[in-house]
Formats: structure tokens, C-alpha cells, sequence
């Protein structure tokens, strides 16, 4: 499984990146909108971590170009606001199968990678 992790905070992507490593994923981090689509234009993702509050960049703007190169790649949005807390950002974006907060134990969103990578 391959994994992108777009968060603007390197110490917490490395983190989730060192999980998702244990557990065999080929993992690449990006920290704003221009690496992360960087990384899209050249290579294949099975799930996308992505910010919803980042540095630099729109994580709107990745999240419509991860839909336009591959729709089948889902997309699991953390944050660490309430704003999206009613669940509409599954109506925006058809490939978001979740929403967590940030402080997410890393072995979870790991558990959750896994499970969404799975072939659907």
C-alpha cells in the first residue's frame, strides 16, 4: 500500500510515517500543496492523509486533485478544529472516507490506512 501524508507539521507526519512504515506501507510525505501535488502528478496512492489546515497551500485544492488523478484514491482528513465536525466534508469530497482529529493515536489512523487501502 501506498500512502501520502500531506501535514505541514514534520515532526507528526514523520511520526504517522514511522507506523505506517512498521506495518509495510510505502509512505511519502508532502508539507503543503505544491510537493504534495508534485508527488500526485508522478505517482499512485492508495490513500492520502491529508491536513486540513495547512501552512502552505489549500488542502481543498489537493484534496480536488487527488479526485482528478484517481478517484478510487480515498482520502482520510485530519484536523484540529471542529470546523467540518457535522460530517459535511464527506459531501464535498466523495473520496473522504474519514474525518479525525489530529491527536489521533498514530497506531489507529495506521489501523484505518490499512483498512482503506484495502481494495474496495
Amino acid at each position: 500500500m501506498d500512502v501520502l501524508i500531506i501535514e505541514s507539521r514534520k515532526a507528526l507526519a514523520d511520526l504517522w510515517s514511522r507506523h505506517l512504515d512498521r506495518m509495510g506501507a510505502g509512505v511519502v510525505c508532502a508539507t503543503g500543496e505544491a510537493e504534495a501535488v508534485a508527488h500526485l502528478e508522478s505517482e499512485h496512492f492508495d490513500v492520502v492523509i491529508l491536513d486540513l489546515v495547512l501552512e502552505e497551500g489549500s488542502a481543498f485544492a489537493v484534496a480536488d486533485y487527488v479526485a482528478y488523478r484517481d478517484a478510487a484514491t480515498r482520502i482520510i482528513f485530519v484536523t484540529n478544529t471542529t470546523f467540518f465536525s457535522d460530517g459535511s466534508i464527506f459531501s464535498l469530497f466523495a473520496n473522504a472516507c474519514a474525518y479525525l482529529p489530529r491527536a489521533t493515536p498514530p497506531e489507529d489512523l495506521s489501523a484505518m490506512v490499512e483498512h482503506y487501502a484495502r481494495p474496495h
